[in-house]
């Protein structure tokens, strides 16, 4: 997946948890599972940009 397409699936994902917390409050568990699908996105964010940035330092 390209970084693209990683920051393209974070955004829709933030904007669906930004309406579900307006609709069902924080503490509902449709909100928790989206938090959780949020977090793995930026995971998997995080790892892309770090082993990018692993393969670009000189060793």
């Amino acid at each position: 997946m390209s970084k693209q397409e990683i920051l393209r699936l974070i955004e829709k994902k933030r904007i669906e948890l930004m309406e579900m917390v307006a609709k069902s409050g924080l503490n509902a568990a449709v909100t928790i599972q989206l938090s959780q699908e949020l977090d793995s996105l930026l995971n998997q964010y995080n790892e892309y940009m770090y082993k990018k940035t692993k393969r670009l330092s000189p060793q």
